[in-house]
């Protein structure tokens, strides 16, 4: 093992000090061990786990009303006698939930990528070996994944109450696959989408505001130009409008494609045709949310 040294000469005489640096012959795990070691640090902090026990009442308060809910499903069905289904279908839940899911990111997302920004600790991240599309793959990926088990979980236990009560395995079977689908739709979808806002500022406060203004407020606006267009008498309207939000996008794919009820105004979700439109819109904002992020960490990582 060697060491540095510094030599110092001054006048006539010269000193060697020994500054105490060692070479490092360890084994190197490289990017990929970078990358996940990124992913894990960052799912497990937005559920809190890690982090102070401040930071973990909210994530896990959200992850408790979305299970509560659905065990109170679950209860209803196994009690009700003659119900030979849930009363809300897979498909349906995350739409119902959507408040709970949109607290979830506007939260988490901030937290995920805002204290990197605020301490100016993204030069240290891609130093080396992380680069910057490992960063942004790994912080994509784990909020992606944080969602996904939101959303996930009560599904699981909605699908085990179902086979407890003994409801038609191949329905239910079938239904919990949908859902699952639509949910890692959602996952991906939103996860981008609030990681896009959240990068924008240092500024954990307004990262929160634009989560929630472009998963809330676009909500309730496209939800209000339906209900006017349905009862003006312009129902041809009424689902190409969804296009104009993240929830009502979600809604149409999983109407069009998942055997989803549509919760537009009459419940006349896009066919297929418009649903490819969806499903594109869909795809365009995830690969646009990614190449926003690249280029926001192509700044701010010189």
């Amino acid at each position: 093992m060697s060491t540095d040294t510094g030599t110092v000469t001054g006048g006539d005489s010269s000193r060697i000090h020994n500054i105490g640096y060692r070479s490092y012959d360890g084994p190197r795990l490289g990017r990929a061990y970078a990358r996940r070691s990124l992913f894990s640090q960052s799912l497990r902090g937005s559920f809190g786990l890690g982090r102070s026990a401040k930071s973990k009442v909210l994530p896990m308060l959200l992850c408790g009303v979305m299970c509560l809910v659905a065990l109170i499903i679950v209860a209803v069905a196994i009690a009700t006698p003659g119900m030979t289904k849930l009363p809300v279908k897979y498909t349906d839940f995350a739409i119902y939930l959507q408040a709970v899911i949109g607290l979830f990111i506007a939260a988490q997302a901030p937290q995920s990528v805002s204290r990197d920004l605020r301490f100016k600790s993204i030069p240290l991240y891609f130093s080396r070996p992380i680069e910057r599309g490992d960063y942004v793959v790994a912080k994509y990926a784990a909020m992606a994944s944080a969602l996904f088990i939101l959303t996930a979980a009560p599904l699981v236990i909605l699908y085990a109450g179902a086979l407890l009560a003994e409801f038609d395995f191949v329905a239910q079977t079938k239904g919990f696959g949908q859902g699952l689908v639509s949910v890692a739709l959602l996952s991906v979808l939103f996860a981008g989408l609030g990681l896009v806002m959240a990068a924008l500022t240092p500024r954990r406060g307004f990262g929160v505001a634009a989560v929630i203004a472009v998963l809330t407020i676009t909500y309730g606006a496209v939800s209000t130009v339906q209900a006017i267009a349905w009862e003006t008498g312009s129902t041809g309207a009424v689902p190409w409008l969804g296009l104009f939000s993240p929830i009502t996008l979600i809604d149409g794919v999983q109407t069009a494609f998942l055997g989803a009820t549509s919760a537009f105004p009459g419940g006349e979700g896009p066919g297929a045709g418009a649903g490819v439109a969806y499903l594109i819109v869909v795809l365009a904002l995830v690969a646009g949310s990614y190449a926003v992020l690249m280029r926001r960490y192509r700044k701010v990582g010189l």
